[in-house]
């Protein structure tokens, strides 16, 4: 019997703290269904002090994740743990993450207290917290560069005072693995009731380490592993949740440990949280990149022929990769679509259906063969769209390689249609020089410009992602088109419309 390990996932906290990873409150909800469908343990769904939208977002979240519990961070403070309370007071399993730092040089210079202060404030802070929630869990931040001997002590104080979970955090990404080891080790021998709490581990990636710190952790007696999807976070990100969780799932025999996570949803979660802030995967991202299963080495190919097991420790199908990716065509039926959602893990109300099934009605006009990579663009898109104020309504292009390229957009907004013309260096800049025309959008920058085929062929159905960044604020946009420069002008209006959002400034962060 494999002891069990819980997932704590914390994508939609400092997963969303990454610089240009922001996600509105339709997309970080999505994003925690594909977390509850994943089943993993804990939703951390924000940081519910920091601004009345994080607030917003995490009371959403609480509302509609069904099976796993939901977490609010929030710092050693009783407007931070009422705030966090209120947040997730109605999900099915609430949960408040409180923290403090127990390093010198953050005490001295952070936190400006002294050992025994930050000693009385945790006593004091998770007693408030448990009498408010029976589930709060204490996070050491900087345990690692904590001197042990102080670091004991403060988590013995928050078990006593009721934590039932302790978190021992690599806050920098700082130890390696030995040390890792030594540290879990220290304390399972120092904490004398921490027998009574669970266990975890939050690892950072600053030395490329976060996930071989989190397994040799769990091989020290942690039970708890806390993980991003995609390895999003701070600076270099977290542990990548896909790479714990199979490493867990395929080395279970050596490990003795296994995890409750439907592997299965894996890819669609990387995905999902890949196109939500506007990125993809390195082509030998460990999992979930594309060259994850591919085999080009002739030795490797015929071995994998032969037997399967010759150059691959675990499927596709495994982490939801299927190799029929072919399925509905211009004459399918709403019934079959329907299904077929249904089939690729989609709860969809009758409304949706309708309107995914009309812009895969839409695009089956465009293109010859349409794809289940296709269909969850359309959902991914769709659901993650919010309407912005302005919509496109035509454009016409004029490019060639001895003329300037010169672009014509109409755009609606408010029931009102306005047309302008520019010029620019290339098609898609004379687009976006349009735009700004008629959105007069101030100073501004095009960060990043991406563009993948979704599908494979000559008619495969593009998406476009831009960074646009404002000021202090860097927004993601999407657009999705059998033709490019429709995708690109779409994913340009999407993070145009959302830095006109008027929206509210980000408060304190947790870094743990």
């Amino acid at each position: 019997m494999y002891k069990t390990i819980r997932i704590f996932d914390t994508t939609l906290r400092d997963g969303e703290q990454s610089p240009g990873c922001s996600m509105n409150l339709e997309e970080k909800i999505e994003v925690a269904r594909q977390l509850d469908r994943l089943k993993v343990d804990v939703i951390e769904a924000g940081f519910a002090i920091s601004s009345p939208g994080d607030f917003q977002s995490v009371q959403a979240i609480a509302g509609v994740v069904k099976n796993s519990a939901v977490a609010s961070l929030s710092r050693a403070l009783e407007k931070d743990i009422d705030a966090a309370y209120e947040a997730v007071r109605g999900a099915v399993s609430p949960l408040i993450h409180t923290f403090l730092s127990t390093s010198p040089v953050h005490m001295q210079y952070k936190l400006r207290m002294t050992p025994e202060q930050v000693l009385e404030r945790t006593r004091q802070m998770v007693s408030y917290a448990r009498a408010k929630c029976p589930a709060v869990e204490f996070s050491a931040e900087d345990a690692t560069r904590s001197q042990p001997e102080f670091l004991a002590r403060v988590l013995q104080a928050a078990i006593e005072a009721g934590a039932t979970i302790i978190n021992v955090p690599d806050t920098v990404g700082y130890v390696t693995p030995d040390e890792m080891a030594g540290l879990i080790g220290y304390l399972t021998q120092n904490v004398p009731d921490l027998h009574k709490a669970i266990l975890s581990v939050h690892c950072h990636n600053d030395l490329g380490m976060a996930v071989a710190n989190s397994l040799t952790a769990v091989g020290a007696g942690a039970t708890q592993v806390e993980c991003a999807v995609n390895g999003l976070g701070e600076r270099a990100g977290n542990a990548a949740l896909e790479e714990v969780v199979m490493a867990l799932h395929t080395r279970r025999d050596s490990l003795g440990v296994a995890c409750r996570v439907d592997t299965t949803q894996l890819y669609r979660a990387s995905r999902l949280v890949y196109n939500v802030v506007g990125m993809t995967p390195p082509r030998n991202k460990a999992i979930v990149g594309p060259n994850a299963f591919a085999h080009e080495s002739g030795i490797h190919q015929h071995g994998v022929m032969a037997e399967r097991t010759t150059y691959e420790i675990m499927t596709p199908e495994s982490i939801g990769l299927s190799k029929n990716r072919m399925v509905l065509g211009k004459h399918s039926g709403r019934h079959a679509f329907k299904d077929r959602l249904q089939e690729l893990g989609y709860e969809v109300t009758a409304q949706e259906v309708d309107r995914y099934f009309q812009e895969f009605k839409d695009l089956c006009d465009k293109k010859k063969t349409v794809t289940d990579d296709d269909i969850e663009a359309i959902v991914t898109h769709s659901r993650g769209e919010k309407p912005g104020k302005y919509a496109l309504v035509r454009f016409d292009v004029h490019a060639g390689n001895a003329a300037t390229s010169s672009c014509v957009v109409r755009l609606e907004a408010d029931g009102e249609t306005t047309e302008e013309v520019a010029l620019g260096d290339g098609p898609i800049d004379a687009a976006y020089n349009a735009i700004d025309k008629i959105t007069g959008l101030g100073a501004h920058e095009l960060e990043d410009y991406a563009i993948h085929s979704i599908s494979q062929g000559r008619d495969a159905l593009g998406e476009v992602i831009v960074k646009v960044k404002a000021g202090n604020k860097t927004v993601s946009g999407r657009g999705l088109s059998t033709d490019i420069i429709q995708a690109s002008i779409l994913a340009y209006l999407n993070a145009v419309n959302k830095l006109l959002e008027k929206g509210e400034d980000r408060g304190q962060t947790g870094d743990t």
